[in-house]
């Protein structure tokens, strides 16, 4: 059994007028114990709304049009969100948000902060001086100045200090899976890679069994990720193991999007990056066929008749008729 299941999710918003937004459409995947899957796509491409679905966050106006999404074989569909909040968040999937400085309540200190979050979830009663007890423990595993950190605000560390802290606490119960939002996006790449290789550290010790790393930087993900899947307007449109991702994509969004990137990588460091023409579609309309037709620089007349199902090609799915 895998450890992570998506099985057809679909997500859709509901506006005031009572129209549909098809944000996330036909998503599936599975994950195995001490995968990372990295997830790119450009802004507005449904990253944010299926992290909501991964976590069975269906706060109106966000609903599930269709599909499952199973943690060890139970599902998180149908569940009140009282019980997605006692039952799953932190326990069974956690995420890392992408700005750690307005994650920490800048009023709090570290060690009262990570505390909630056990006695949100945990019996644990009045016993402080246990709980800061487990918290050093753990906190001492990330290799930080433990008790300066813990009673530290979240203004009197750094960047990296408080990044690392939210990775803590995000994994404090030990949960299944754990969603990063861009945890490197703002920080300088020094402490990017410090920030990496503890999330590596954690998954070797079975701290959590399964990572989503969602950025928009694909070179990064050559050195975080498994597999990849990209993303574009609500659909994955290609999902295969990062060498292939990176260096022979199939998809012509994926090209297209590895194009527009600067990269040190040998081979692309003299390509000159090349803008995508264009925009995504509006997703409150009715599409038919490709829905990156209108921008695809390989398109026939006849992709924005034909629908795009995802298939194998080779040992990748793509979500492309000719991606031969």
């Amino acid at each position: 059994m895998a450890t992570f299941e998506v099985d057809h999710l679909s997500l859709h918003y509901l506006t005031r007028f009572g129209q549909k937004v098809h944000a996330v459409s036909d998503v599936s995947f599975t994950m195995e114990k001490g995968e990372i899957l990295g997830i790119a796509g450009e802004s507005g491409c449904g990253k944010s709304t299926l992290v909501n679905g991964l976590m069975g966050l269906f706060i109106p106006p966000l609903y599930p049009t269709g599909g499952d999404v199973r943690v060890n074989g139970e599902s998180l569909m149908n569940r009140t969100p009282e019980d997605i909040r006692s039952n799953v968040l932190s326990r069974k999937v956690s995420m890392i948000p992408q700005g750690a400085f307005n994650a920490l309540n800048p009023t709090r200190r570290v060690k009262d902060i990570a505390a909630d979050v056990i006695a949100a979830h945990e019996q644990v009663g009045g016993n402080n001086k246990a709980i800061y007890q487990r918290l050093r423990d753990r906190f001492d595993l990330f290799g930080m100045d433990t008790e300066r950190i813990l009673n530290s605000f979240p203004i009197q560390l750094t960047a990296g200090e408080r990044q690392r802290s939210v990775i803590g606490i995000s994994t404090l119960l030990n949960p299944q899976m754990v969603i990063a939002d861009e945890p490197t996006s703002a920080l300088d790449v020094s402490t990017q890679k410090v920030v990496i290789r503890m999330i590596f550290d954690l998954l070797d010790k079975d701290i959590f069994s399964t990572m989503i790393f969602i950025t928009h930087e694909l070179p990064l993900l050559r050195h975080v990720a498994n597999n990849i899947a990209i993303m574009y307007a609500g659909e994955i449109v290609e999902k295969g193991s990062t060498e292939h991702i990176v260096f022979d994509p199939r998809h012509p969004y994926t090209q297209a999007l590895m194009g527009a990137m600067l990269s040190a990588e040998a081979g692309q460091r003299q390509k000159k990056p090349v803008a995508i023409e264009g925009a995504p579609p509006n997703l409150a309309n009715p599409i038919s066929g490709c829905r990156f037709a209108e921008r695809c620089p390989v398109a026939r007349p006849e992709c924005k008749r034909q629908e795009q199902t995802i298939r194998m090609v080779g040992d990748r799915q793509v979500r492309c008729n000719y991606a031969e």
